[in-house]
C-alpha cells in the first residue's frame, strides 16, 4: 500500500510529504505532479515521482494502485477545478484506492452558498460520497500565509478588507499538512469530515495591530465595500470574475463563517495550532 499525495511540488502538497516522511519510509511514499524538473527536490529524498495532470484524464490512469490510500488537494486553475476533481476521482475509483482524502474548505463557507466554495469544494465532496470510495473530507480553514504574504504591500498600504469585525480561525499551511499525513498515515479517519482551524480566531483589525506591534510601522486596517476590494484584486492582476469571488469570501469573514472553533486540528496534530504572533513574526524576518 503506498500513500499517494497528489500536488505534491505546491505549496501544501510538499510539505505534506514533508510531513509524510517524519512518519512513513519514504518507499511508501509516491508524489504525482505535473512537473518533473518541479519534483525533482521530492525525488531526491526518495520519494517515487508520477507525472499527471488533473485537466488530462489519460495521464491518471498510473497514478494510483489497489489498495493505495490517496490524498486529493484541491486544484488552482478557476472555473476548471470540479471536472479536473472528478478526473481524479474516476481514477482513484477504477483503480481500488482504499481511500481517498480530499483538501475542502470550512463547512459554513460551502453552506454559505459563496462560488469559491460552491464551484469547487461542495460538488467535489458529492462526487467523493457518490463515488462509493471511503474517503476522509479535511475541511480547512484559511491558511494564515494568505495574509502574511502580503505584508510587504501591508507594510506601504495597511490592511484593506471587506469583513468587518469578522474573525479568521486561520492556521499555517505547516499546521494543515501536519492533519493530512496524520490522517494518511493512521486509522478511524473512514467515511468522516474534520473541521479544521486554528485554535484562536483573530480579526483584521487585531492583525493589523500584532503587524504594527512587531513591524514598528503603525498599520490600519481600512473596512471597504465588497466592490472596493474587488476592484483592488483586479488592480493586482487577479482576473474580474475570480477577483469578486475572493472579494465575495470577506463577506462570509464578516458572518462568522471561517471563524472555526472546532479544535479538531489541534487534536489530530496533537498540539497547539501555530499563533498568528509567530506566523507574522517569521514572515517579518523573511
Amino acid at each position: 500500500m503506498s500513500i499517494v499525495v497528489t500536488a505534491a511540488t505546491g505549496q501544501l502538497g510538499r510539505l505534506v510529504v514533508d510531513e509524510l516522511l517524519t512518519r512513513a519510509a519514504a518507499d511508501r511514499v509516491v508524489a504525482v505532479a505535473r512537473n518533473e524538473r518541479k519534483a525533482a527536490r521530492i525525488a531526491a529524498k526518495g520519494v517515487e515521482v508520477r507525472i499527471a495532470d488533473y485537466g488530462k484524464p489519460e495521464t491518471l490512469k498510473n497514478v494510483f494502485g489497489v489498495c493505495d490510500v490517496a490524498l486529493l488537494i484541491s486544484g488552482t486553475e478557476f472555473g476548471q477545478r470540479t471536472a479536473q476533481h472528478r478526473n481524479v476521482i474516476d481514477a482513484a475509483k477504477a483503480t481500488g484506492v482504499a481511500r481517498l482524502t480530499y483538501t475542502s474548505v470550512l463547512g459554513g463557507l460551502i453552506e454559505g452558498g459563496y462560488k469559491e466554495a460552491a464551484e469547487q469544494h461542495k460538488p467535489t465532496e458529492q462526487a467523493i460520497v457518490e463515488s462509493g470510495l471511503t474517503y476522509t473530507l479535511l475541511r480547512n480553514g484559511w491558511y494564515t500565509e494568505n495574509y502574511t504574504a502580503q505584508i510587504p504591500g501591508q507594510l506601504k498600504h495597511g490592511v484593506v478588507g471587506a469583513a468587518g469585525e469578522g474573525k479568521i480561525g486561520s492556521a499555517t499551511r505547516a499546521d494543515f499538512a501536519a492533519a493530512a499525513a496524520v490522517v494518511l498515515t493512521s486509522g478511524g479517519h473512514e467515511n468522516k469530515i474534520y473541521e479544521l482551524s486554528g485554535d484562536s480566531a483573530w480579526s483584521f483589525a487585531e492583525y493589523a495591530a500584532e503587524l504594527s506591534l512587531q513591524s514598528g510601522t503603525e498599520i490600519a486596517y481600512r473596512d471597504v465595500p465588497v466592490e472596493t476590494l474587488a476592484a483592488v484584486f483586479s488592480r493586482a492582476g487577479i482576473p474580474a470574475e475570480q477577483a469578486y469571488n475572493y472579494a465575495e469570501i470577506d463577506l462570509g469573514i464578516k458572518r462568522g463563517l471561517l471563524q472555526g472553533g472546532s479544535g479538531e486540528l489541534s487534536r489530530l496534530i496533537g498540539r497547539p495550532t501555530t499563533p498568528l504572533a509567530e506566523t507574522i513574526s517569521a514572515a517579518l524576518k523573511g
